[in-house]
């Protein structure tokens, strides 16, 4: 038997370009987020980072539970907008249920701006009065812009149950009966 027939049926001659090497932006793509909620998170980002970074740079404290709590939030803030982030912008969100997402997002949203909130209020009221304030003014605006995220998805939320909820007419309303 010829190995031409053998093989023919079941190889691809030339495969085409479509299996190549991907690059980077065959991955990531911010199309998923409208403009200011990716202009959100990217602030969330930073502003956590900058938080955790200024409070790594204080060297003494009198009272250092605030600053240890605020030094697990900021990290912890960070981590989670990153991991957020990397869903919304990847290949990942397609493999995950859109509604789970959303969710995780709006509740992960929602604590860490009220924990991270907490946290700079606590680390101010320990601190020294030294260069903390710099990294407590980080905390306060990141804790911002996480809230303002969560009123951001709050918002979309009641536009799409108000596109879901059908009007009902005065006139439907009269014909309908109480009981219904």
């Amino acid at each position: 038997m010829e190995n031409g027939a053998v093989y023919s049926p079941t190889t691809e001659e030339n495969p085409g370009s479509a299996r190549g090497a991907r690059g980077f932006a065959a991955y990531f793509s911010l199309t998923r987020l409208p403009w200011y909620r990716r202009v959100l998170k990217g602030l969330q980002l930073l502003l956590s980072l900058l938080a955790f970074i200024c409070e790594e740079v204080i060297s003494e404290c009198t009272l250092c539970g605030g600053l240890y709590f605020f030094e697990f939030v900021s990290c912890s803030a960070f981590l989670l907008s990153l991991l957020l982030l990397i869903v919304h912008c990847t290949p990942l969100h397609d493999r995950v249920d859109a509604g789970k997402v959303k969710s995780s997002d709006f509740y992960i949203t929602l604590g860490t701006g009220c924990v991270f909130l907490l946290a700079s209020i606590i680390f101010v009221s320990t601190d020294g009065r030294t260069i903390a304030e710099v990294a407590a003014s980080f905390g306060f605006i990141a804790s911002f812009m996480f809230l303002f995220d969560f009123i951001a998805m709050l918002y979309e939320k009641r536009q799409e149950a108000q596109l879901r909820k059908p009007e009902t007419t005065k006139a439907e309303a009269l014909t309908e009966p109480l009981n219904a």
